[in-house]
């Protein structure tokens, strides 16, 4: 019998605003989510939280009405280790998805090499403390050291306070990295706060660091329409544009505040006005992490 269960976060605005700023063709949307349905894609028993289903067909929907051609599906921690949602995606996408795993340490070889031959190209790690805190060290190291050997890339998502904790630890990683939602800096601590400046000198210092300018309003302190988070968008832009992705977050789990996605895509103009930037960001750079055929 299929358990079924209240949603415990809200679900993404469904007015999507048409936006003003026209992407490129090819654009990525390189961080987003499907979530069920949860009666053909169970959520996992442990979750933190419990989701309203955001399914294929209004992930298809959403980036119909935004200009976007591509995505990379980042499987959600709701689902667990089980990523067969995103499989299907990818295998119903005609080569335009991508996705980032959940795995732990019970995957095997052949495992891998399924999620690799279905499209998958990197696995995620959450140090986030509201969704469970830091990865046991010994799995870390162990999923690491079989997935560099795929060309794979890890997802890694922190709170800005222990950024400065982990940077050396990254820097001596034997494969590229991906920082999610800048890093989830505080807009109101601004540009000289610590985390940043770390995150600023990782880029500059280590070419295996990624960072995804998206989750605008995770950083926001002053509400829609984000534009506090434009300067850190910026920064991160100019600091290394070719290791600079964007993604919408949507369906936008666990925010303060819902955004509309229309609205997000308007900010990318302010985050890299100079279309070379806009290219490098939105086409060329998911393009290669992802392995998308040019």
């Amino acid at each position: 019998m299929t358990m079924m269960y209240t949603p415990t976060i809200p679900p993404p605005d469904p007015n999507t605003r048409t936006p003003k700023f026209k992407l490129p063709k090819l654009s990525c949307d390189a961080h987003c989510h499907i979530f069920g349905p949860g009666a053909k894609y169970p959520y996992a028993p442990d979750r933190s939280y419990t989701p309203p289903d955001a399914p294929l067909e209004d992930f298809r929907a959403l980036h119909a009405k935004l200009g976007v051609e591509r995505a990379v599906i980042v499987n959600a921690s709701v689902h667990g280790t089980d990523n067969t949602v995103a499989l299907d995606a990818i295998a119903q996408s005609n080569g335009a998805y991508r996705a980032v795993a959940n795995i732990d340490d019970t995957i095997t070889e052949r495992g891998l090499r399924v999620l690799h031959e279905g499209g998958f190209r990197g696995c995620r790690f959450n140090f986030v403390r509201h969704l469970g805190g830091v990865p046991d060290k010994r799995v870390f190291n162990r999923i690491i050291a079989m997935v560099a050997p795929l060309g794979w890339h890890i997802d890694l998502h922190f709170d800005a306070i222990d950024l400065p904790e982990y940077a050396d630890m990254l820097t001596r990683l034997p494969l590229s990295y991906t920082i999610d939602h800048m890093g989830r800096v505080k807009a109101a601590d601004g540009l000289d706060q610590l985390p940043f400046k770390i995150l600023i000198e990782l880029m500059q210092r280590d070419e295996k660091c990624w960072v995804k300018i998206c989750g605008s309003e995770r950083v926001s302190s002053a509400g829609p329409p984000f534009t506090d988070a434009v300067p850190f968008a910026r920064k991160i832009v100019e600091t290394a544009p070719d290791r600079v992705i964007w993604g919408t977050d949507w369906p936008h789990p666990n925010v303060k505040v819902m955004p509309n996605d229309g609205d997000l895509v308007d900010l990318i103009p302010l985050f890299a006005p100079e279309p070379e930037f806009q290219q490098k960001i939105l086409v060329d750079n998911p393009a290669r992490l992802f392995e998308f055929d040019q």
